[in-house]
């Protein structure tokens, strides 16, 4: 791990070049530009304020505890880390495969690749802070959240998370390139994790359900839960993810990283070849 991150740091400059050549190109015949990646999970958002703040709030409320009283802020948090992770998969898939010809001629790490588009996706989370931290300031002036230690959360929710988008990247980038399928099942995956992370719901709706504890041990083992609670936690002390939750998110995350990275090396030959 410390290897592929001393490499990565020496090729920072390609590295950053790579993020800002994506950028570019994604928002070039874009009127609104960056503001696309804060309208989309912001309508998001008051699309499920809409449903859950409003037409079930009495079911919502029972739950949320100390959130009831600032919903929006609970989602637009949950929204914006999903909103990062989501799309750093989507395009980690074919980080590779659409930019063979790049990966083909530059003499860089071939890491950097799949690594340029979860920087890429983080930048547009950096460029959304603003909007999270207006939204927070607003319930902390009217007394409904008190944000102080609590925020130290957040940090560690973006390192964890940071770890686990870069190994997936890495596993998806390479397997993509052997298996075109891969794609189009990563965003079956994506739509079930959804709904399978405390994103719009708080995480005692489902320990406190009826399900069987060993659906409930399955659903935790999802790195992204404990990963969301931290993101929620920066706002919602009560939200801090448990020492079981917090080490298997911690472990799972490393797990994958490390998994990607040996995956992404054994195929890099193959993948080459294939390019």
């Amino acid at each position: 791990m410390a290897t592929g991150a001393a490499t990565l740091w020496s090729h920072r400059n390609a590295l950053r070049i790579l993020v800002r050549r994506d950028l570019a190109v994604k928002y070039q015949r874009s009127v609104l530009g960056y503001l696309w990646s804060l309208i989309e999970p912001l309508g998001l958002g008051a699309v499920y304020y809409f449903v859950f703040g409003v037409l079930y709030a009495r079911d919502t409320g029972r739950h949320l505890g100390e959130a009831a009283g600032s919903y929006p802020l609970f989602l637009v948090a949950g929204i914006f880390a999903w909103q990062w992770a989501a799309s750093a998969i989507t395009e980690a898939a074919h980080a590779l495969t659409g930019q063979a010809r790049l990966v083909t001629v530059l003499n860089v790490p071939r890491e950097i690749f799949p690594v340029g588009r979860v920087a890429g996706r983080f930048a547009e989370y950096v460029a959304g802070l603003p909007i999270l931290v207006g939204v927070a300031a607003v319930y902390a002036l009217r007394g409904r959240i008190d944000p102080g230690v609590s925020l130290l959360a957040l940090p560690l929710a973006l390192l964890v998370q940071a770890v686990l988008l870069v190994g997936v990247a890495l596993l998806l980038s390479a397997l993509n390139v052997l298996v075109r399928d891969v794609e189009r099942v990563m965003r079956l995956v994506l739509r079930v994790l959804f709904y399978a992370t405390p994103i719009i719901y708080p995480l005692s709706l489902v320990r406190d359900s009826p399900v069987p504890g060993w659906c409930k041990a399955l659903y935790e083992l999802n790195p992204l839960v404990g990963i969301v609670q931290l993101h929620h936690a920066a706002w919602y002390p009560d939200e801090f993810p448990d020492t079981r939750l917090l080490v298997t998110s911690v472990a799972g995350s490393l797990l994958v990283f490390v998994a990607g990275r040996l995956a992404f090396r054994r195929l890099e030959p193959a993948v080459l070849k294939e390019l």
